[in-house]
């Protein structure tokens, strides 16, 4: 819905400032009042001229001349939802514009004399023929303009303000930051080990979305299906090569500006699309060095130097660098937080895609068998900054058979617990999938390392469930259970062992199934969402 704000009050008050803020962080339309003036005739435009300008075009139109203008600038606008008078400076301006539009809202701004008087003199020090404020107070409506603070809907004293201060006061007055917003946040995670196949999900469902997010680091690759070859996300989105979505990558990203860079080339993505946030920590050729030596060896860690970096972040120590100081990164740099209002304000829809899984949290994994960061839904929130009230969907990915990375060469060292381990030899048995393909799926992405695998662990699944609350599941690898599922369509086209297998993940997760992976191809997925 159209909003028209007319904003008046004294020389100095902040009328222009706050205008031109509106108008880069809301995409406002701004009418200048002073440029109606200026461009009326070829006399002086000096700030004591354009007061007896405006004085005799209000005598002439009683007013109108304000809202005649703006009424031009709504016509070549047309569709823009947020419009700024600046500024007005007698009753009958602000009169004439609400017998034409109905959502006007009246901003007063004001401050101390001494303050405007102070702040006018700071503003136009060394230089010359500019009046003195007590010359430009000695106009009759200047000297008047207080009298608008008794009709105006919002007052603001901008007095021992920064000008951030007051657009964040103003815009929260006048509801732009999207207090009836209807955006909302939808977060995929994984509910094993990791590798559950949440690029497949992302990539089938990314073009219901206007923002795409990934936190984590390169220490996780999330493959999406391709026409002939598969691609593998590290650190951008998994649906970016499957929407025009915007792309943001949060304060608790951890980065290889390397590989970041080739991922970003690869994809085809400019810097226009893609946002990073200045604090992202990033990783350096030292954290993946001391990783390989140690990590690697002992618990099987992919070695890319992310908990290292991490761990130097977090002891601010004087040889940390953040995506902020970085120059090939510039372009991309934006606060997070900026991102997310725009988006939430203009009731943008967003997909957080978390990595590894929820087996492998710092807090809730098997210790010290787990990854850096935490996690689940709760992690991932924080690492980017999204409140837990903006979420609508979560959804939480699980194979058929979950997976950890190979153990470490080391004897006795181990990737971590496992529950009844199997062979792919007794899953190509029990599901008649080519053992060469089974062996050329179940190789790492980061790492390039064969995969451990075992029996679906219903206690994992559902310690997961509690510490994700999740309102979707979504299966993977069925065509695990049995090689016929590929060619299935629909729900009822799975063999009656599998659907058995559902219903009863439904029983112990309380959420419903609501998508189920075949295959791996961008066709392979059963579709049972209700949203």
């Amino acid at each position: 819905m159209r909003k028209i704000i007319v904003i008046s009050g004294p020389v100095s008050s902040g009328k222009s400032r706050l205008a031109e803020n509106l108008e880069k962080k809301f995409g406002a339309v701004v009418i200048k009042t002073k440029d109606v003036l200026q461009n009326l005739d070829d006399t002086s435009n000096d700030r004591l001229s354009l007061q007896k300008k405006g004085d005799k075009l209000d005598r002439k139109t009683n007013g109108r001349w304000v809202r005649d203008k703006l009424s031009e600038i709504i016509n070549v606008n047309n569709g823009k939802e947020i419009y700024i008078v600046d500024s007005v400076r007698v009753k009958k301006q602000i009169d004439e514009i609400r017998k034409s539009y109905t959502q006007v809202i009246h901003l007063h701004l004001t401050a101390p004399v001494k303050e405007l008087k102070k702040r006018y003199s700071k503003r136009y020090k060394n230089k010359n023929n500019i009046p003195t404020y007590q010359k430009v107070r000695v106009n009759k409506t200047e000297k008047n303009i207080g009298q608008l603070e008794d009709i105006a809907d919002v007052v603001i004293d901008t007095d021992r303000c920064r000008e951030q201060d007051i657009l964040v006061r103003a815009a929260s007055r006048m509801c732009l930051y999207g207090n009836n917003s209807t955006g909302y946040v939808d977060v995929l995670v994984g509910g094993e080990f990791g590798s559950e196949g949440k690029g497949q999900i992302v990539a089938y469902i990314a073009k219901e979305y206007d923002l795409l997010i990934r936190v984590g680091g390169p220490n996780a690759g999330h493959k999406i299906p391709e026409e002939q070859k598969s691609y593998t996300h590290y650190q951008l989105p998994s649906g970016t090569k499957r929407s025009n979505a915007h792309l943001l990558l949060g304060p608790g990203m951890v980065i290889n500006v390397e590989k970041l860079l080739k991922e970003i080339s690869e994809c085809d993505v400019d810097h226009e699309r893609l946002s990073i946030d200045p604090q992202a920590m990033i990783i350096e050729k030292e954290d993946i060095q001391k990783e390989t030596k140690t990590l690697v060896k002992s618990i099987g860690s992919t070695g890319q130097g992310v908990g290292r970096a991490t761990s130097r972040k977090i002891l601010r120590g004087k040889n940390v660098r953040l995506a902020r100081d970085v120059p090939v990164l510039k372009p991309f740099i934006r606060p997070a937080i900026q991102v997310l209002e725009k988006f939430v304000t203009n009731n943008g829809r967003i997909l957080l895609e978390g990595t590894q899984g929820t087996g492998l949290s710092i807090h809730h994994g098997y210790y010290p068998h787990v990854t850096s960061r935490d996690t689940i839904v709760s992690g991932c929130l924080a690492d980017v900054g999204l409140p837990p009230s903006l979420v609508r969907r979560i959804i939480m990915v699980s194979r058929t058979y979950p997976i950890r990375v190979q153990n470490p060469d080391v004897e006795g060292n181990t990737s971590g617990p496992m529950s009844q381990e199997i062979t792919l030899k007794e899953i190509h048995k029990r599901s008649g999938k080519p053992m060469e393909e089974l062996e050329n799926t179940e190789i790492t992405s980061t790492t390039k390392r064969k995969r451990r695998i075992g029996e679906f662990d219903w206690e994992l699944i559902k310690n997961a469930s509690f510490l994700n609350g999740p309102t979707d599941i979504a299966l993977t690898f069925t065509d695990y259970i049995d090689v016929k599922n590929n060619t299935a369509q629909r729900f009822e086209q799975l063999t009656p062992e599998t659907i058995n297998f559902i219903e009863e993940i439904e029983h112990v997760t309380r959420a419903k199934v609501s998508l189920i992976a075949t295959g791996f191809s961008s066709r392979s997925v059963i579709d049972r969402r209700e949203w």
